[in-house]
């Protein structure tokens, strides 16, 4: 395996401090995800993953409808934290929204009843591969990402927005853009009490 993997693997972190400039083309990251969606692994190859990129204008509404949302529900007098947070998102140069189609796994769960209850769950895992190849690959090139999960505030509003259709399901928020900023320490628990060999 090679040692550049690894180190790609060490070096993807969850990075909120980004600019709105990118380290590469937009041709480059619709690459990274093109090649991403076409090759990551799913249930029964059921490719139910979906993903949707905005840019510029496009991203900065993202999260102004989020920001919008949380306007709502969170009280003035505690809102300031909130909106720095989304602010540090908006700053970013893009967004990747990470959807599954519901219609192709419940296809599946009425083609295989036996497994029924197990293809939401392999789906889940599935889009998680997804976040994982993609932000790994973005760090790869420079650009730091983070993952967010405003899904139920601003589904409905997304959807609307930028017509997705009605089957797809919002898994994830990934907001990119050059880094401005290290991640902080990150301590790890001790791999003894995680991981078992027998040989």
């Amino acid at each position: 395996m090679s040692k550049e993997f690894f180190k790609a693997v060490e070096n993807r972190r969850s990075i909120y401090g980004i600019s709105k400039e990118s380290t590469v083309s937009d041709q480059r990251i619709k690459e990274i995800i093109e090649h991403a969606v076409k090759h990551a692994p799913s249930a029964m190859n059921s490719q139910s993953a979906r993903i949707v990129v905005l840019f510029g204008k496009h991203h900065d509404r993202l999260w102004d409808i989020t920001m919008e949302a949380l306007r709502k529900i969170v009280p003035a007098h505690q809102f300031s934290n909130t909106e720095n947070k989304i602010n540090s998102f908006k700053s970013g140069y893009g967004t990747i929204l990470f959807y599954e189609d519901k219609s192709v796994i419940e296809s599946l769960q009425e083609q295989f009843a036996l497994y029924k209850d197990n293809f939401p769950v392999w789906s889940q895992q599935s889009n998680g591969i997804h976040q994982f190849i993609i932000w790994t690959a973005l760090e790869s090139e420079g650009l730091g990402a983070s993952l967010q999960h405003y899904n139920e505030l601003i589904e409905s509003d997304i959807r609307n927005e930028w017509s997705i259709p009605n089957t797809w399901q919002l898994i994830a928020q990934m907001p990119f853009g050059k880094p401005t900023a290290a991640p902080g320490d990150k301590e790890f628990k001790p791999l003894e009490d995680r991981i078992k060999f027998f040989e």
